[in-house]
């Protein structure tokens, strides 16, 4: 029997139409904010429910009286609650409605009359209320406040009407902006596939693949942050695989304080340079190579250097570092050293005396090996610095000259490069060098050239004016497991409270097999499984493993 000739049943909360059950449920009450990819967990596809959505645009004049009103109403209780407990919500309604306002004259939102409608079904009527009872459950979980209709299932489940003068259940329409009506619809497609992209990762709702060509956008630079065993090491590995199958002349330099890279890097056919053990050869920290020959700017970067080593050093012995590293600098072919440095402050009656002790540890101390020429000039197109053995109060400082060398690198050679700065918080609590990390991410793009920032917080960044900027010039950021979303984090990054309360929850390598993510990718925020393919795997798993098993000197 067709479904129009089918009998129809009605009961007090369900109809019958031929063998099908219909248990209508309303949605009466909207939460402040809807959680990312909540239709897919609203209405799974392993359970029979429809969703309908009815909406009505209210004209301008209409819509401002409205919100004026409300607006007027929410002054008026405020006037006379004298510190009542509902002054908070009533101070959120008046700024909104204000704000809203505001937004309609300008024709940049609009006000809907909006029903929304869910009905599960079933071929018996305990099928039909059991889903439907799971539904308001998940519903209700989100914020949203429901009830189902009673003795009013005709107009609940009524077709939708061209003109909002149909019959409907008390309570059935509700008042929403443009954003929140968009917010209810499952078919704009908010999924990256950009021409010559790498495969980012699977959309956690529908397992939709996210392509990003690096290349094309105003910054070429991305950041990545979870904490330990969040998958972020894997996860850059992935990065930095794909992108050199996609463009196999890329120039990959890895700044790996741990050595966790170093296997992949020899697995590519690149070359490891490990500083600790001295035999690879030796990056002068004075060399103004690195700058193409600019010698105010390799002054600059080399009293960073000095901070990062030496955190307690005064303003005065500041300058007067500069002042010495400048003179050196002077002579067109020059190419001073540290040895160099320390005796000329040795020999400056008006340097602070303090600095010679400082500096003896570029001649007679631990770092003695720093102090001669450039020998180290590696040819490989993917390298790896791999830092282990160097002592830990002492990273900061190496992490800045190597990145320093790796800058120069970057100018001299022609076509894509991809820099890669594990541990990157080591930079940022010097302001010197968050700054200098910060022109690094934001000068790049003019050598055709990207930063992967790797770090486990990026708490650890917004605490700086330098560090803030450096995150505002990364165009992709990916947040993996983290320990907490701090209100400053939430802030930035435009995060709802779902968005953040679900970033510590989320799913590691260990549990699940891949790493949840959430990306803020320009303007859109995409939750993503990073996960690889087989013989991606298989190839990762052994490369970071011969890494990480390699011997760690001086640890």
């Amino acid at each position: 029997m067709s479904a129009a000739r089918a009998p129809v049943q009605e009961g007090a909360t369900w109809l019958r139409l031929g063998p099908r059950y219909r248990a209508p449920l309303l949605v009466r009450q909207f939460p402040a904010e809807v959680a990312f990819g909540f239709l897919g967990r609203v209405a799974p596809t392993t359970e029979p429910v429809e969703m309908t959505v009815e909406a009505h645009r209210l004209s301008s004049r209409a819509a401002l009286e409205l919100l004026h009103g409300a607006r007027a109403v929410a002054e008026v209780e405020l006037a006379e609650g004298h510190g009542d407990a509902a002054t908070p919500e009533l101070e959120a309604e008046r700024a909104t409605a204000e704000a809203l306002g505001h937004a309609v004259a300008r024709r940049t939102q609009e006000l809907w009359r909006v029903g929304l409608r869910w009905v599960a079904t079933g071929a018996s009527r305990p099928r039909a209320d059991a889903v439907r009872a799971r539904l308001a459950e998940r519903l209700q979980a989100l914020g949203f406040r429901t009830r189902v209709p009673r003795y009013e299932v005709a107009a609940a489940l009524a077709p939708v009407d061209l003109a909002p003068s149909g019959p409907r259940p008390t309570g059935f329409w509700q008042t929403l902006p443009t954003d929140g009506l968009a917010a209810l619809f499952p078919f704009a497609d908010e999924t990256i596939r950009e021409p010559g992209g790498v495969l980012l990762g699977l959309g956690l709702a529908d397992a939709s693949p996210v392509f990003v060509e690096r290349w094309s956008h105003a910054s070429y630079s991305w950041g990545l942050f979870g904490t330990t065993g969040s998958g972020k090491t894997f996860g850059a590995a992935l990065t930095i695989l794909r992108s050199r199958w996609m463009r196999p002349g890329l120039d990959v330099v890895v700044l790996d304080p741990l050595g966790e890279f170093s296997g992949l890097v020899r697995a590519l056919g690149g070359e490891v340079i490990a500083l600790a053990d001295g035999r690879a050869g030796r990056l002068n920290p004075l060399d103004p190579a690195t700058t193409g020959g600019d010698r105010r700017e390799k002054a600059a970067r080399v009293g960073a250097m000095l901070r990062a080593l030496f955190p307690s050093l005064h303003d005065e012995e500041s300058a007067a570092l500069d002042a010495a590293v400048s003179a050196l600098l002077e002579p067109p072919e020059a190419a001073p050293t540290l040895g160099d440095l320390a005796a000329a402050l040795a020999a400056d009656p008006r340097a602070p005396g303090r600095l010679g002790t400082l500096l003896e540890i570029f001649r007679t101390g631990s770092l003695r090996d720093l102090n001669g020429p450039t020998t180290l000039r590696p040819t490989a197109r993917c390298i790896a610095v791999d830092l282990r053995g160097v002592a830990v109060d002492q990273l900061p400082f190496h992490l800045t000259y190597v990145l320093d060398w790796a800058l120069g690198r970057l100018r001299q050679r022609p076509g894509p490069k991809l820099l890669v700065v594990d541990e990157a918080h080591l930079l940022s609590h010097q302001g010197a060098t968050a700054e200098f990390l910060d022109r690094v991410v934001r000068h790049v793009r003019h050598f055709e050239a990207g930063v992967l920032v790797l770090s486990q917080s990026p708490d650890d960044f917004l605490a700086t004016p330098s560090g803030r900027s450096m995150l505002r010039n990364l165009y992709a950021v990916g947040l993996l497991r983290l320990p907490q979303v701090s209100a400053e984090a939430r802030a930035f990054f435009g995060l709802t409270g779902p968005e953040a309360e679900w970033l510590p929850k989320a799913r590691l390598p260990r549990d699940a097999g891949y790493a949840e993510s959430l990306w803020r990718i320009g303007e859109l925020h995409l939750p993503l499984a990073l996960v690889a393919s087989t013989p991606e795997y298989e190839f990762l798993t052994e490369a970071l493993a011969a890494g990480a098993a390699a011997p760690r000197a001086g640890l």
